[in-house]
């Protein structure tokens, strides 16, 4: 039954990857980190990713692309998706070459751990703000805090699901094995998810930029693509109220930021411990 749903699952993944891309290529009016981001989330989350690719960044018809994507969840999916795409990637990079190396499980989770986090961050994060922080060194420093607090939800909900199907699917602790994709198909779901408040609360409070058009790409798009040609007549308040297109990122306090991440940790670490009951984490 199990191999039957794999392949029902790589099948529609298949489908719903080709689609992405065709459309990314022929309808895309985003940049090329925010495209690759949604390609290789739709690779690993199948035709889960499609559905809110259609749903939250899909351009519906030329000149729609900043209404249809201007409400604030689906700023906080798009803003998601370059850590979600970016940690994905590091991890399961890194579950291959753990598994060649027999390496304790534990070990295995803090060598995933840093894998996700420097893709995410030094990848997806930082080359998405390059162009609006004018420095790939400026554009590191100032998506930090987000790709932290980010990546450990996303390492809540994937360590642990990937922890107790491998411990269920012994043999989907080998790359050459289709259980390995299926495995970290079913985790990057379950990240995907539980990584989303975090992102929404980011977004909504102008922490984290979401979707953004490129200039021109799809109609006026003054401000460097952050701010869409609708606003155009708009009072200054109003354009704040809209999250992921205004230029003005916030800056929380020091010690904000610092409980956020310690917050964010702890909850990771109760994660991994109750994972630790049912599946004992050896180093």
């Amino acid at each position: 039954m199990l191999n039957g749903a794999m392949l029902v699952w790589f099948l529609l993944t298949g489908a719903s990857v080709s689609f992405v891309v065709w459309d990314s290529a022929s309808n895309g009016v985003t940049s090329w980190v925010q495209r690759m981001a949604w390609i290789l989330v739709t690779v690993y989350t199948g035709p889960v990713g499609l559905f809110f690719y259609l749903t939250t960044c899909r351009r519906p018809f030329p000149g729609g692309h900043d209404r249809f994507t201007r409400a604030t969840w689906k700023q906080g999916v798009n803003s998601e998706m370059h850590c979600l795409a970016g940690d994905a990637t590091g991890i399961i990079v890194a579950a291959i070459l753990v598994h060649f190396l027999a390496l304790p499980n534990g070990w295995d989770i803090a060598v995933e751990y840093i894998f996700g986090f420097v893709s995410g961050l030094f990848i997806f994060q930082a080359l998405m703000m390059l162009s609006m922080y004018g420095s790939y060194s400026q554009a590191v420093r100032k998506t930090f805090f987000a790709e932290t607090v980010s990546m450990n939800m996303v390492m809540t909900g994937m360590i642990p699901t990937m922890v107790l199907l491998a411990a269920a699917w012994p043999e989907s602790e080998d790359p050459l094995s289709p259980t390995f994709w299926f495995r970290m198909s079913l985790a990057t779901i379950v990240g995907g998810f539980v990584a989303y408040p975090v992102n929404y609360w980011l977004v909504a409070n102008h922490l984290k930029h979401g979707c953004m058009t490129l200039p021109g790409a799809d109609g006026p798009a003054p401000g460097n693509g952050h701010v869409s040609s609708e606003m155009d007549g708009m009072s200054h308040g109003e354009m704040e109220e809209m999250p992921g297109h205004s230029m003005s990122m916030k800056t929380l306090p020091l010690h904000s930021m610092f409980l956020w991440v310690l917050g964010t940790y702890v909850i990771l670490l109760i994660a991994l411990f109750v994972t630790s009951r049912v599946t004992p984490i050896h180093f």
